[in-house]
């Protein structure tokens, strides 16, 4: 029996995977979460094959969390559940250690192939979006300004769009006000920005949140 972690912070997005889940012979919900320091919790209070995270947590998000993961638990697979279908976010959230993506919109079918897939230690992209990031990988250029950050330089990119003060991100990723501000500079050298207001205007255009 394939033993699932899932981390929403909607009770009711859980409880329609978990019925997702209900409806196979080999899958369960073993525990629930809902940001992720219940999700670090859960994982010391339970056994489980597989993680399905959803990137919008009220206390972090979801990428500063995936890396966490990767690192205390390099062998648990995550799969990400996401509203975003752009495939060069997609695309980092895989180099960053995902063992899969699927859109939130996506067939309950997609769900259960994912878990089954990313747990045989196969990566697993959803077929609405498969073809989207062949297509990416193979496009010549650049790419898309924000692909020049490093995860790290990512994960403020985004806390930053959302509105936090330097003070809450560094405490979100235990890093100092200073080194949040250096981040901050790289960025906005990297991507030929200004200010936070560009930042804000980058991030909602090529919707990463």
């Amino acid at each position: 029996m394939i033993r699932v972690l899932i981390t929403d912070d909607h009770a009711i997005v859980r409880d329609g995977l978990r019925q997702i889940v209900g409806e196979t012979d080999d899958i369960t919900v073993a525990a629930q979460a809902s940001t992720a320091a219940e999700t670090l919790d859960r994982l010391r209070e339970n056994i489980v094959d597989v993680v399905v995270l959803d990137l919008n947590l009220p206390d972090r998000h979801g990428l500063d969390l995936l890396l966490q993961l990767r690192s205390a638990y390099p062998r648990l697979p995550v799969l990400i559940l996401s509203v975003n279908r752009e495939a060069a976010y997609a695309i980092r959230l895989l180099k960053a250690g995902a063992a899969g993506y699927i859109g939130k919109d996506g067939a309950r079918e997609q769900l259960v192939e994912g878990i089954r897939a990313v747990v045989k230690g196969e990566k697993y992209i959803a077929p609405p979006l498969a073809a989207s990031v062949a297509m990416h990988l193979v496009e010549d250029g650049s790419g898309s300004r924000h692909e020049q950050l490093s995860d790290r330089e990512f994960q403020v990119l985004l806390q930053i769009a959302a509105g936090k003060p330097p003070r809450q991100i560094a405490a979100d990723l235990n890093v100092s006000v200073k080194t949040i501000g250096a981040h901050r500079a790289h960025i906005l050298q990297k991507m030929g920005l200004r200010n936070n207001a560009e930042i804000v205007h980058y991030v909602v255009t090529n919707k990463l949140m």
